[in-house]
């Protein structure tokens, strides 16, 4: 019976999309504007409610957002809009049947001794008319300023909705300055227990299917150094025992991702001993690790996903749904359970996804390996109703702008395009590639090359585009920060390398940053380069570094280099002094005895008077990550010398997301206006 469900299912979305297969020859593409590329999504932070009556998201307002909420039997009907006087919304989901729950944001000033100009996130619930607004948790008064800057900084976060509990949730407070204790929250009247109350050094808690505290993990130093400890419950003695316990310099990972129905067998996620991570069972009584559960030999094991919800059609309480590992994609899903598997073939069916070849290669081993990927499109879920009746899924890809589908009561129809006012085509192309960097390594990179018809063939003027972190990583999916859509429609290709320092590539390429700041770090930017000349993707002469954050710092780092291959460099909220920036962190002894070893090699601000090419830097007075007088500093040395330094500071900007879309399109401006009119004359 499942089998003909399943198949009518694939048969019924099928039918209802082919009426869009046939599409009219199109004209030349469009490339957007700066306004386009600014705006807010048209609708965005979809959430469908438990019973799957309503769906909520965030609906694009000029500046501003609203929450929208239509019913799933209605959707011709107007929704109802629910509005913020000074606040910014900035996501919504739903809690329970009726409630949602509602993250605002706004600036924020505290004079003490000095200014703070930063933001403040605020977390409330309210009914789907928002008509009730409500803190999960009410906030103390605060006795001093010092107090007052660290209670509006806090913000209390869910641990666990307890699916099958229709008035509870779980809530942890925000304490600033460890995990906070637990509160189970009634919902409906707003009265709370305190279920835990935190010890020094938690950095936070998993429960079990039935929402009980199960584990937690501690931040600690031993003799060896700063460590990662995992501890269980044991329920007979209400005390925390010590299982697993991890040294950050040897970069172990192990962290609980789930429980069995069985409450005493866990999912634990772990590299110790291994390049990449995996999951295994582990029986928590006997201290004992059970078979593995899943691997990947060429990417880290990521989740489990378990049905934690009772009464579900085709799905066991407790039965593992998929597996996530972090793919090119870094969020992608190996669906197990029967149910799902019909579901992702209906899908794929309907939306017309078929994955094509695509070579993987592991840089711990340098081994590759062909295999079937959506690396175009693809598509994820997004939310499902407590019986799996009503499903939203998001369809995207690298240059595939989001649109949000509703499959419902077997039908799918297509809720909004997130940025309708944009012509896809003109955002070009993305794909996984790899190159050698000179010392042999393997390094994985996502490459956009422009669209032809736009721009013509290659070579292209081009961008090596570093990430952040640097213990971060770029997916194949499209780039919300529009940094890359941008270039690609200005007929440039981008190349986002994920060097050594970057995570979730496995072990051996993550620690190969260690010390190597500016160094064998920014080599394999600059071997991206030259193998984007070597492919006739790049121009020779007509390449630049754009990044933000660490990536800001390996642009101050070309601009100093010598004998680069860069024209010009962009510098976006970057570390220019590596020793004052982390002695601003190194007051955290914690932090200090994790990342003091990882963080040497090259201060750009040590050779600002030197710079080699010129650069254009910008940075926002709000920024609290990486403070303004970073770039304040090289900025300053440098023109001192007269050395060819264009500087931008952008007002209320953070370090991003940016609170107005005047900020949003004034930062992209600055990008767009650098590379095509002036990097050093004429353009890049």
């Amino acid at each position: 019976m499942k089998r003909i469900l399943a198949l009518a299912l694939a048969t019924i979305l099928v039918s209802q999309l082919q009426a869009h297969a046939q599409t009219p020859t199109l004209p030349k593409p469009v490339a957007p504007t700066i306004e386009q590329l600014a705006a807010f999504p048209a609708l965005s932070s979809l959430t469908v409610s438990p019973d799957g009556s309503r769906i909520a998201g965030l609906e694009a307002n000029g500046e501003d957002r609203v929450i929208v909420v239509y019913r799933t039997d209605a959707l011709d009907k107007p929704p109802t809009r629910i509005g913020s006087d000074r606040m910014k919304f900035s996501s919504v989901s739903f809690i329970k049947d009726g409630l949602l729950a509602v993250s605002l944001w706004q600036p924020y000033d505290l004079r003490v001794d000095r200014v703070t100009k930063t933001f403040v996130n605020k977390f409330f619930i309210t009914d789907i008319e928002g008509k009730q607004w409500k803190e999960p948790l009410p906030q103390e008064r605060a006795t001093s300023r010092s107090e007052e800057l660290v209670k509006a900084l806090s913000n209390a976060t869910v641990l666990d909705t307890l699916p099958n509990d229709p008035d509870h949730i779980l809530v942890i407070s925000g304490s600033g300055n460890n995990s906070g204790d637990v509160y189970k929250v009634n919902v409906r009247n707003f009265t709370s227990r305190r279920i835990q109350k935190t010890e020094e050094r938690v950095a936070g808690y998993i429960t079990d299917l039935n929402g009980e505290l199960r584990a937690r993990l501690r931040n600690d130093i031993d003799g060896t150094g700063a460590y990662i400890s995992t501890e269980f419950r044991n329920v007979a003695t209400d005390s925390w025992e010590e299982h697993f316990r991890s040294h950050v310099k040897d970069r172990d990972m192990t962290q609980v991702v789930g429980f069995a129905e069985d409450a005493n067998t866990a999912f634990v996620l772990s590299n110790a001993g291994r390049d990449k991570a995996v999951i295994y069972e582990y029986d928590i009584a006997a201290r004992k690790q059970k078979e593995i559960l899943f691997e990947n030999r060429m990417f880290n094991a990521g989740d489990v996903i378990i049905n934690r919800q009772r009464g579900v059609e085709g799905l066991a309480y407790g039965e593992i749904m998929g597996v996530g590992y972090s793919g090119p994609r870094g969020d992608d899903i190996v669906w197990t359970a029967a149910h799902m598997q019909a579901l992702d073939k209906g899908l794929r069916q309907a939306l017309k996804i078929e994955p094509e070849a695509l070579r993987v290669v592991d840089p711990a081993t340098g081994q590759s390996a062909n295999i079937a990927y959506d690396s175009d499109v693809s598509y994820r879920l997004v939310s499902r109703s407590r019986d799996m009746k009503t499903v939203l899924v998001a369809v995207t890809g690298p240059a595939r702008p989001p649109e949000y589908y509703m499959l419902h009561n077997g039908q799918l129809t297509l809720l909004a395009k997130s940025y309708p006012q944009l012509d896809a085509r003109a955002l070009g192309d993305g794909r996984l590639v790899y190159y050698k960097a000179r010392d042999g390594l393997d390094i994985p990179a996502i490459l956009t090359t422009p669209n032809k018809d736009l721009c013509g063939a290659g070579p292209w003027k081009a961008v090596v585009h570093p990430h952040g972190g640097p213990w971060g990583r770029d997916n194949l999916d499209f780039d919300g920060s529009m940094w890359v859509p941008l270039m690609a429609s200005r007929c440039m290709a981008v190349l986002q390398p994920q060097f050594r320092g970057s995570a979730d590539w496995g072990r051996k390429l993550w620690m190969a940053g260690d010390a190597e700041w500016g160094q064998k770090m920014q080599d394999d930017k600059d071997d991206g380069a030259k193998w984007m000349i070597e492919q006739k993707i790049a121009q020779p002469g007509h390449i630049a570094m754009f990044g933000f954050s660490y990536g800001g710092y390996s642009s101050f780092a070309a601009a100093v280099r010598p004998n680069g291959l860069y024209k010009c460099s962009i510098a976006g909220a970057g570390v220019s002094d590596i020793k004052r920036i982390w002695a601003r962190y190194y007051t955290n002894p914690f932090f200090r005895q994790a990342q003091a070893p990882t963080v040497e090699g090259l201060s750009p601000l040590d050779k600002a008077d030197q710079i080699q090419i010129p650069l254009m830097v910008y940075h926002g007075d709000r920024d609290q990550i990486v403070p303004i007088e970073q770039s304040e500093w090289f900025v300053n040395k440098a023109k001192a010398a007269g050395k060819p330094v264009v500087y931008h500071e952008i007002k209320d900007y953070a370090h991003g997301p940016a609170w107005t879309r005047k900020i949003m399109g004034d930062q992209l401006r600055v990008i767009d206006d650098y590379l095509s009119k002036d990097c050093g004359g004429g353009g890049l």
